[in-house]
């Protein structure tokens, strides 16, 4: 096999699944083990929401240091300290948890944009999205097995299981990740390019100056909030309505996203251009399984079920394309740190929508909760539509 189905890109593929394998764990463990203690809905949102917002915060940087050093050096140093993050979960209980999220948030800034910029570097640009799209699909894998595994650990009632299975994870993760290498690099970064390009700060700015990145950092950060919402609150919502299975509902989703990413990875639009109408679609996908979500108060289990795949449509959509489109429209000279920024937005979102959704969802309802995200999805469709057939490109 040739180009992102390659012998070294299936081992990056590999390495991605394993790695993110603990989350989709740890994802339904955390929430439940919160519940049980007492803790409120703003609790368990900021303990979930640590984990993403660290990420966040250290995108960039990880981008500056990745394109100085290198993604291989780089990501063989973080796969020692995300052995010790999952170490935590093993000795401490719910008030040890938020200090192991913001560790483990701080590998997988590092982790995904390692990953993610030597696929770009390494394949050609007809290959991107593809690349792009595979890395996803291996990341949200894991979701398929790991929220009945964790339903599994937890009603065993015994912590012995919990600690084999981040141990396990950590060993395997690291033996995979330091017999990995990326061949075929393209734009080898000389020492010190990062200081040659923009600075941090000036970086930051292109946020809202470059038209590609904010439209783009927009959608990704709205839709991004609502899949944290689903994430962090499925398991509770589904405990407190007495119908509908939280890990039937995560693994329809998280099925629906690898489905999608392998199947359609060749129809994601790898040429530069801005697709009004795919992006249009996919945040009317949002909006709608948004309000499905939310009839599961009202006994609509079917409708439940219904969402989850929706909302797995869009997630498997809407990343691979938006960075794929990236790709090609930001200036190559700082192309890897105003990547990271977008990211970061992807990340910040998740995190918003623990940490902001927790407290609507304390005052209100988990069902207010959800149909307010689909009112944010329904205004991100008229922002995504875009009359002219495609953006120019920015000169690099």
């Amino acid at each position: 096999m040739k180009g992102a189905l390659s012998w070294p890109f299936l081992r990056l593929y590999l390495l991605t699944l394993l790695y993110f394998s603990a989350n989709s764990i740890l994802n339904v463990i955390i929430p439940l083990k919160g519940d049980s203690l007492g803790a409120t809905n703003t609790t368990i949102g900021l303990v979930m929401g640590a984990y993403l917002f660290t990420t966040m915060i250290l995108r960039p940087w990880a981008g500056m240091l990745i394109q100085t050093y290198g993604p291989i050096r780089m990501l063989r140093i973080l796969l020692v300290v995300n052995g010790a993050a999952l170490l935590l979960y093993t000795t401490t209980g719910m008030e040890g948890y938020f200090a192991a999220r913001m560790l483990q948030g701080a590998c997988t800034a590092f982790f995904s944009m390692s990953l993610q910029l030597g696929i770009i570097d390494a394949l050609p640009d007809k290959h991107r999205s593809q690349g792009i799209s595979m890395y996803s699909l291996c990341a949200t894998m894991p979701g398929i097995i790991g929220p009945f595994l964790a339903v599994g650990i937890w009603q065993a009632g015994d912590a012995g299981y919990l600690a084999f299975t981040m141990i396990s994870i950590a060993v395997l993760t690291g033996i995979v990740g330091f017999s990995t290498d990326i061949d075929g690099k393209k734009e080898q970064p000389a020492p010190g390019q990062a200081q040659q390009g923009v600075t941090m700060v000036e970086s930051m700015g292109q946020l809202v100056r470059n038209p590609h990145l904010f439209k783009s950092s927009v959608l990704m950060l709205t839709a991004s909030l609502v899949f944290g919402a689903v994430t962090t609150f499925i398991p509770l919502y589904a405990l407190e309505t007495g119908s509908g299975h939280a890990a039937l509902f995560l693994m329809l989703q998280a099925g629906t996203v690898v489905a999608a990413r392998f199947v359609l990875r060749k129809k994601i639009p790898s040429d530069g251009r801005w697709h009004s109408w795919f992006m249009v679609t996919i945040m009317g996908f949002i909006a709608a399984a948004s309000l499905l979500v939310s009839f599961l108060a009202m006994g609509g289990t079917i409708w439940f079920y219904a969402g989850a795949v929706l909302m797995g449509l869009a997630q498997a959509l809407l990343y691979p394309a938006l960075t794929t489109y990236l790709s090609f429209v930001l200036p190559s000279s700082q192309r890897n740190v105003l990547m990271g920024l977008f990211i970061a937005m992807a990340d910040l979102g998740v995190s918003l929508g623990s940490i902001v959704m927790g407290p609507i969802a304390d005052v209100s309802s988990y069902s207010l909760m959800y149909t307010l995200c689909a009112v944010l999805g329904a205004v991100m469709i008229l922002f995504a539509y875009e009359r002219r057939p495609g953006l120019e490109r920015l000169k690099r």
